[in-house]
């Protein structure tokens, strides 16, 4: 039987042109030039024996069979990945990198702490290389299940099967108003009075995830912290944000949170790595830091 397994040198090539969608921008990042960029793509296309993307005039784009291909490949080769630094961790030198996804807004939490943990571990391990993505629930739990991501930390109201959510800590959300909004100066309001006004919710929210937590629909959405906020403070919308994160424009007389007796959550924040990867030196050495930071 005649071997249709690309090189991972192939592989490597493919998935770099996808990230930058197209073969120049992805020159740099390869150190290689267009056309040979071109013959790589060409060779790996021979090989399994299918069009894996469109190139030229119109722009770069993978065709459905592609599409399919790319995913496969960055499993396959953040499982290699994974490989290499699971053998190098048993000479007792940690090398390689390390893929970590996070939520937005968590620069505050001190709770979390997550630039001492960061600040720790490359002390700890100056030989590794540290990429930090910054992405919505979905985005990130997907990226860890494809192996795009080593890891991930955040709170996450649906959870993904294949994937393992060790828990971590509890973030505090309170229901915030703007100091332009008419509720801002109302001392006493009831929670009807509140759920009234119109609310920006979160896009990866369900309207039965709002209204667990006692508000109707939502006139406006945001994929964002830094987004809600900015709708809040607009003094058109009612809206969640985490304690720590705005806590600094309620010292400055800006926020208030609303009836916090009636309106408040903990978000359960964990460490997410997919099923099988537990093991892995560098993934195992980044979680024990973050927890010991988290108790300290």
């Amino acid at each position: 039987m005649v071997s249709v397994t690309p090189d991972m040198r192939l592989l490597r090539v493919f998935t770099s042109v996808v990230r930058h969608q197209g073969f120049a921008s992805a020159q740099q990042e390869l150190n290689l030039s267009t056309s040979a960029i071109s013959t790589y793509m060409s060779q790996l296309e021979e090989l399994v024996g299918v069009v894996l993307c469109h190139r030229g005039r119109g722009g770069f784009s993978l065709t459905p069979k592609g599409a399919e291909f790319h995913l496969e490949a960055q499993r396959l080769l953040g499982e290699v990945e994974g490989f290499e630094r699971y053998a190098v961790g048993l000479k007792g030198e940690l090398r390689g990198s390390l893929k970590i996804g996070v939520l937005d807004a968590l620069v505050t939490d001190r709770a979390l702490s997550l630039d001492a943990a960061i600040g720790t571990f490359a002390r700890e391990h100056p030989a590794v290389h540290l990429n930090l993505h910054l992405q919505t629930p979905y985005e990130v739990q997907l990226s860890v299940l494809s192996n795009r991501l080593d890891a991930a930390i955040g709170a996450f109201q649906i959870r993904m099967n294949g994937l393992l959510y060790r828990p971590l800590y509890r973030e505090q959300h309170w229901l915030y108003c703007g100091d332009r909004h008419p509720l801002f100066d109302n001392k006493h309001m009831t929670e009807q009075a509140v759920a009234e006004h119109r609310l920006v919710g979160r896009a990866y929210w369900s309207q039965a995830e709002h209204a667990r937590h006692g508000l109707r629909a939502t006139e406006a959405t945001v994929d964002s912290m830094e987004g809600q906020l900015i709708l809040i403070l607009s003094g058109a919308y009612i809206g969640f944000l985490p304690e720590h994160f705005a806590q600094r424009w309620v010292d400055e007389g800006r926020l208030r949170a609303l009836s916090p007796a009636t309106f408040g959550f903990q978000a359960p924040f964990t460490f997410v790595l997919r099923r099988g990867r537990s093991k892995e030196p560098l993934v195992q050495k980044f979680c024990d830091i973050l927890r010991r930071q988290i108790g300290a």
